[in-house]
Formats: structure tokens, sequence, C-alpha cells
């Protein structure tokens, strides 16, 4: 008898959990493993920049023509996106496929117990298996996440900052040193807001006898084709140290690329100009936020919500330059903070707004800001 549908069985377990048992993964990968093949494998850990690095590394290598599969998380739409197969989502029949067997080899009582974020990284292993490269984005850790249960060829950390500190340290040390943990033999460290970062970096590799490969500040030294190319697609500065990164990795990992294919590349929710007067970010955290503020040429109404657990004020606070004004989008998450709380820090930072009622003036730029569910909800009630 077959197992319930893979949404109907994700659907009925819980999102969040204030204790996770990080051993149970290693254990249902290790019922897995014997099972599969397990491609070459890129993973990618940090607080900001992993979609977007992630997604040019998975482009340009599938571009080159090996066959790529490309984990992240979470989705803004639809649960597919995070399952990236060969240039597109993976269908509904292909995850179908893949829960029933993987369903099957774990059984139901392992099945069962494993969280959303578990049992979809172990999903994806299995829909990934006959790549020629797999590229997975740590969800909020590193050393304990689940996505490193398994052996890499290379690890990327991108930018760290203060984020998730209920489970990873209140200081910057902290969060870096459980978030570079997870590498192993060699590691690629993006462009770092924190020197401390660095420190950790170089601790770790030396503590693990692992090979380090530093970008450092990369300023404006970019090549005249990505500068060319980036205009093109109105990124912000942001992508092209993304890009950047990707390609060194590629470059690391002997993958002959071609830059033009970046044209490509779609980096949904990555301040991503949805119409002539509107860009969507998925960023939630004071990081992002600068990355944001530095990007805007101009003065935004912003559509804005965000999570308990966030430093919203702060968010707030550097934005508020390029902000007119901001409009309160309602959320639909359990971690959702109140209505009052945003509306107390935008008094804080001085900030005039408004509920979001649905309305979009052609005349004003908007940037919809925040979470993964701002967005969301931004796109269930904009009309194309």
């Amino acid at each position: 008898m077959k197992n319930s549908s893979l949404i109907d069985f994700l659907d009925a377990k819980p999102l969040y959990y204030k204790e996770i048992d990080h051993t149970r993964v290693h254990t249902a990968y290790g019922i897995l493993k014997p099972h599969i093949k397990h491609p070459k494998t890129v993973h990618i850990v940090g607080t900001n920049a992993k979609g977007s690095t992630g997604r040019m590394v998975a482009h340009l290598a599938a571009k080159s023509g090996l066959s790529v599969g490309h984990y992240s998380s979470p989705h803004i739409v639809k649960f597919n996106e995070r399952i990236w197969l060969d240039g597109s989502d993976a269908s509904d029949e292909v995850l179908e496929v893949a829960h029933q067997r993987l369903f099957a080899l774990l059984g139901k009582k392992m099945s069962d117990t494993l969280s959303y974020f578990e049992y979809t990284t172990l999903l994806a292993f299995v829909v990934f298996e006959t790549c020629d490269l797999m590229v997975l984005e740590a969800g909020l850790g590193g050393e304990f996440d689940a996505t490193n249960v398994c052996d890499k060829e290379l690890s990327i950390i991108t930018p760290i900052g203060i984020d998730h500190q209920a489970f990873l340290g209140e200081s910057i040390e902290e969060i870096a040193t459980t978030k570079i943990r997870s590498i192993q033999k060699q590691f690629l460290l993006a462009p770092q807001p924190y020197e401390e970062v660095v420190e950790v970096a170089r601790a770790i590799a030396k503590e693990k006898n692992a090979t380090l490969i530093e970008l450092g500040r990369l300023g404006s030294s970019y090549p005249d084709a990505l500068h060319t190319l980036a205009k093109t697609k109105g990124w912000a500065d942001y992508l092209l140290e993304n890009a950047t990164v990707a390609m060194k990795a590629l470059e690391i990992l002997d993958v002959n690329y071609v830059l033009n294919d970046l044209e490509s590349v779609v980096l949904f929710g990555r301040f991503y100009p949805l119409a002539s007067n509107i860009r969507i970010d998925v960023g939630h955290n004071p990081l992002a936020a600068r990355a944001i503020e530095r990007a805007l040429e101009k003065e935004v109404v912003l559509i804005y919500n965000s999570l308990d657990d966030k430093d919203y004020e702060e968010v707030l606070r550097i934005l508020k330059p390029k902000l007119k004004r901001v409009e309160i989008i309602e959320i639909d998450s359990q971690r959702a903070t109140t209505l009052s709380a945003i509306e107390c820090a935008l008094e804080a930072v001085e900030l005039d707004y408004t509920p979001f009622v649905n309305h979009i003036d052609k005349k004003e730029n908007y940037l919809v800001f925040g979470s993964f569910y701002v967005v969301e909800a931004f796109l269930n009630v904009y009309d194309v």
C-alpha cells in the first residue's frame, strides 16, 4: 500500500521544534546511503547570500553540460522550488516517486520521526543521485545542519552575521564557529563583513588541516563583462560579489563555465524586479538590510513584516534613509511578530506607516522585504 502523497506527508509535520535531536538525520542517512549514489557535492553555509550563490553555481555548471541538482530552502510559493534539477524545479511526479522510494527505504517510524527539513534534505539526495554535481544549501546552521550529513568536495562560506541567536549563539564568533565547523577538506570563504569570521575560519582550517581559499574584499574589482551583465539585469552590487564567489567555486572544482551564461539565471526573490516599480527580496536581517539599502537608488515604499526572532527595529533603522513610508502586510506564520511590536519599532525609528491594502500606486516605487513569508503574502495578492 502506498504511503500518503509527499505534500500531505510533509504538511503533517511541524515546521519548528524547540529542541532538535541532531543524531536522527545521521541515523536516517546511514540507512539511505547504501541504496543511492552520491554526486560530487558543494555545501553552502552562511547567514546571507546562500540562495543566490548556490543558484549561480548550479546554473553555470548545468550550462557547462553537467547534470546538476540544487537544494535550497525555504520555498516562496511552491515546495518544488526547493529541489531544482538541471535548470528547473523538480516536477510533482519526480518528487512523488522519490518520496515513495525514500519512505520505503527508511520505513514509517524513521520517516515520521524526521523533521520537515531533515526529510526533504534526504528527499533531495534521492532526486539528485544520478547528477554529476549536487549543490546543498544549509538551513539555519552548519555543523549540526541536516545538509551536513554527507561528504562534500567543497564548502562555500557566504557572509556570516547575527541571526538565529537562539540556535547558533549570541556572538559573531559563536555563530561563525558552528557554521564553519561543517567544513571538511577545502572551503571557499566569501568576503565577510566581520573580521572575526575570518579569524574563526583560519583557526578551524588549521585545526582540521583543511585548505582555506579566501576571496577577501572585492571592492569594485569585477570583470568588465560581469559589470555589463549586472547592469543589464539590474543587479545590486552584492549579487556581483555572489557571482564572483560562484565562479571561484567552479574554478576550484575544475568546472569550465561561460560567464555570459549568467544572463539566463533567474534569482527570484533576490532584489528581483517583479515590475518596473517593484523589487522583491526575501532578506530578513540587518546584514541583508545593509546590502539592500546600498542597492536602492531612490526612495521606496517598503511593504514589510517580520518574524518574531528578527531584529526588525534595526532592519528598519538601516533602511530608513531610502524609505518614504512603510506599509505593513499580514503574513501567515506562527513565528510572525505582533502588529503592535512592528508598530512600536516603526515609531521608535520615526517612520510613517499604514496597513498594506493590496494596492500598488504606479507612480511609486516599492520594495517588498522582510522574509520569505512577506514575499509569499505579497505574491498571493499582487495582480501581475
